[in-house]
């Protein structure tokens, strides 16, 4: 069955809760296109340079990647994981298709540094996103992830997969041979989430910034 919205709130606090008292991270906030492009960039590029999880050739700029974060927060969260001043990873949803019958549906991301795998940083990031996403009304989660056509290799494995079924998502179809990456062709595997019920008379989807305030007072998300 579905998460309600405060099942979802509860866990992301519960886990906010737990992640300080092993001291893995601090807290979870709203990135900052200006202050935070270019650590995020920093994260971003070793997944760029070496491997295929994603399929980008070249780390974008710290002013492109600035330009991505603000355009995301125009209707849905971008979040960063902070200890101490240093950030671990960042989460955000986007459009899963940009027309207006899809809006009650998202992509999801997430990158972690790679210092951090396993840390637990990821799951935190993504029960935060998903505590924010329950506030926008948004019903579908859709993960699209990178996957060997066949066996693991040195540039991509199955690991993340293997991570968002233990975050609830579920298989929904695979693209073959979609991505050229390295000298190999890589596949592409749709995953879903549903965060609430369907209904005949679903609740109105509101975007990240008319949200922002309850996620400060509900969540913590700042």
């Amino acid at each position: 069955m579905p998460k309600s919205p405060e099942f979802c709130r509860a866990c992301f606090l519960t886990a906010v809760f737990v992640y300080d008292i092993i001291g893995k991270i601090s807290f979870i906030r709203i990135a900052d296109a200006g202050s935070d492009a270019a650590a995020l960039v920093n994260i971003y590029a070793p997944y760029v340079r070496n491997t295929a999880i994603t399929y980008e050739y070249d780390v974008p700029s710290p002013e492109d990647f600035a330009e991505r974060i603000r355009h995301v927060l125009e209707k849905h969260p971008y979040l960063v994981a902070e200890r101490d001043g240093e950030i671990l990873g960042y989460a955000y949803a986007g459009a899963f298709i940009s027309r207006t019958a899809c809006d009650w549906s998202v992509e999801t991301s997430l990158y972690v540094r790679q210092d951090r795998h396993g840390a637990g940083t990821g799951r935190a990031l993504y029960d935060a996103l998903e505590a924010v996403l329950a506030l926008q009304n948004i019903v579908n989660l859709y993960a699209v992830i990178a996957c060997p056509h066949g066996e693991d290799d040195e540039h991509l494995t199955h690991n993340s997969i293997q991570f968002h079924h233990h975050m609830g998502y579920r298989q929904m179809g695979r693209a073959q041979n979609c991505g050229y990456k390295f000298g190999r062709w890589y596949d592409l595997i749709w995953m879903d989430k549903h965060l609430s019920p369907h209904l005949d008379c679903q609740p109105a989807v509101l975007w990240f910034p008319e949200v922002r305030e309850q996620a400060a007072a509900k969540l913590g998300v700042r």
